[in-house]
């Protein structure tokens, strides 16, 4: 009798491994398939629901995902916003919209990581018979364009004059922080610089305080992203003091609130781009005059030493406007006035994208972007 307990035990525990073991394998076959039918695949089962929506699941996924990465560019003079995500050869993959935000007035892309984006719009302020633009104060959504999630921040300090931001992402997967630049008037009526976060983790914004410097921001550039987020570090330009439309150096703040700034390679044109190349703080400078590009990488942020890792030709006129650039593994991206062109670093070649056509001249941004389940709200569960 003990014997056939003993089997009936050691059968009832096989048969949880071979569940777990199913599991695994299914986990490892679905982590393979697209966001959208992911979504759909819910439906199937309560097993595949919960195998589906657990934090291990949506790990996995966006470790397969990050192998892939494709680019997402949205054209900022369209009337509604679209959201077109492409892969490296100029193939549009899928259009998007996303809920929401159909009748808001033009969105600016910040920034895209782990499959997040944040945008920003200015809100409109009805005087009489006309809408206003309040341009001392911006809208923050953290969107998931694969899932069609998007989360609006509560609203910010009131400002005095423009603003500018940065979002950090991490510690953990999901996590992340906007930095939020903003002017104060005190009783003496001075007005100073501050700077405040927002912490996914708590889901409020905290005050950091006066701060010396204030990044270049959507004056520089005003269609996109304005900054880049490196190895746990948030990277803008400072306006230089001869020219406020060049940058003079680089402002740098990590995840502890730490600021910090550093000197740029060489003097640098209002056609500079902060992005990240192979993992690495990088930055593209295009000289016009020369129809040059040169390419720099960070070697190590700590102590900031500067390596030109390309210094090439450039495959458009120096007549035309440098829009956009942007970098994903060993590629840059440029968008500009009449061409979408990519450059590959390693091999020091031009391949030019045809896009022109799909985007006309509506001014598109492009970022880098993967596809994950990872909520916009940056709570996700501890792992199983």
């Amino acid at each position: 009798m003990v014997e056939n307990n003993a089997v009936r035990v050691r059968t009832a525990s096989d048969a949880w491994s071979e569940v777990e073991s199913i599991e695994d394998i299914l986990a490892n076959i679905l982590s393979r398939v697209p966001v959208k039918s992911l979504i759909v695949s819910k439906s199937v089962s309560k097993l595949w629901y919960r195998l589906i929506c657990s934090p291990n699941f949506i790990n996995l996924q966006l470790s397969w995902s990050l192998e892939n990465p494709t680019y997402i560019i949205y054209p900022c003079m369209d009337e509604v916003m679209n959201l077109y995500r492409m892969k490296g050869n100029g193939e549009i993959i899928e259009q998007i919209t996303l809920p929401g935000c159909e009748n808001l007035s033009p969105l600016s892309l910040i920034c895209s990581y782990t499959g997040l984006i944040c945008c920003i719009n200015y809100p409109l302020i009805h005087d009489l018979d006309m809408d206003k633009v309040d341009m001392t104060d911006f809208e923050i959504r953290i969107c998931n364009p694969a899932t069609r999630e998007v989360f609006l921040l509560p609203n910010g300090s009131p400002s005095e004059k423009k603003l500018s931001i940065g979002v950090a992402f991490g510690p953990q997967t999901s996590e992340y922080k906007v930095f939020r630049f903003f002017y104060s008037k005190l009783e003496s009526e001075d007005i100073h610089l501050e700077c405040e976060v927002y912490s996914s983790r708590t889901g409020s914004w905290r005050g950091i305080g006066v701060v010396e410097h204030c990044p270049m921001g959507f004056q520089h550039c005003p269609l996109g992203s304005s900054h880049v987020f490196v190895n746990g570090k948030v990277y803008w330009f400072i306006a230089s003091e001869e020219d406020h439309d060049i940058p003079g150096s680089i402002l740098s703040v990590d995840m502890e609130d730490n600021f910090r700034t550093f000197d740029l390679p060489d003097e640098v044109t209002e056609h500079s781009f902060l992005v990240a190349l192979e993992g690495r703080l990088s930055l593209v400078a295009v000289y016009d005059e020369d129809e040059i590009v040169d390419i720099w990488v960070l070697d190590d942020s700590n102590e900031p030493h500067w390596e030109r890792r390309r210094s090439d030709y450039v495959a458009f006129s120096s007549m035309e406007c440098v829009y956009y650039v942007t970098a994903r593994k060993n590629e840059i991206f440029f968008i500009t006035t009449d061409h979408y062109l990519i450059y590959n670093l390693d091999h020091g070649t031009w391949t030019e994208l045809d896009l022109e056509d799909t985007f006309e001249r509506n001014l598109p941004v492009a970022l880098p972007f993967i596809e994950t389940l990872l909520p916009c709200n940056g709570l996700l569960g501890p792992p199983e």
